[in-house]
């Protein structure tokens, strides 16, 4: 099932005929505001079986704030939501793909093959950030990080394997070393990036860049 949340009635046509031409039948509906799509949520009694992708025009909608879309995400956790905008700051795409991995990025600017990527991924119940998004946020931090180029190249690559969710011992495994020397370049990294966890540090590789775009489907 496929909600599309969009005030903009073009925007509307034009995903739904790219729709059934990627999945012929599949079951469509519309939303124009935040309490239809809700209901619409409610009333659909989501389960594994029967997932759901919405596709969000979140800067149309009434939304207060990012923490109204955690709230969905975890209340109705077999929705896969795609943000479908023309605009979206560095700093809130920054902050959704670092918190929910129910949420895929996405420009209406964005050319039709990412488009249609974007959707399957989805459809895959896999996260997908377009290359506009994903060089954003990557501007973003080389233009305010101060952090910028102080890890090692070894640092950097322990980094990018944790923030793909390696434990120290598969990366000690990985690069043929000792857990001891493995847990000794993560705490400089942490100590290096002022950060205190996974998380912290999976979102500092994120908005660096040091992380492909390609691996964010995560």
């Amino acid at each position: 099932m496929i909600i599309l949340a969009d005030r903009q009635d073009i925007t509307r046509a034009g995903l739904q005929y790219v729709i059934n031409d990627m999945f012929p039948g599949v079951e469509m509906h519309y939303s124009e505001d935040k309490v239809s799509l809700i209901e619409r949520l409610k009333q659909s009694n989501f389960r594994p079986s029967n997932e759901a992708i919405v596709i969000l025009d979140y800067t149309h909608f009434d939304f207060v704030g990012e923490a109204e879309l955690y709230i969905l995400a975890s209340r109705f956790p077999y929705s896969r939501w795609i943000l479908f905008s023309e605009e979206l700051s560095a700093d809130f795409v920054g902050r959704i793909v670092t918190t929910s991995q129910q949420y895929s990025i996405l420009f209406k600017e964005s050319p039709m093959s990412e488009i249609r990527e974007c959707i399957r991924y989805a459809s895959s119940n896999k996260r997908y950030i377009c290359q506009q998004a994903a060089s954003l946020l990557v501007t973003s931090h080389q233009q305010l990080d101060p952090t910028a180029g102080l890890l090692t190249k070894t640092e950097t690559e322990i980094l990018r394997d944790i923030a793909l969710g390696l434990t120290t011992k598969d990366i000690a495994e990985k690069r043929v070393s000792s857990f001891h020397t493995v847990n000794t370049h993560r705490k400089n990294i942490f100590r290096k990036l002022s950060v205190n966890n996974v998380h912290e540090a999976t979102r500092y590789a994120l908005r660096a860049g040091i992380v492909d775009e390609a691996e964010y489907y995560i």
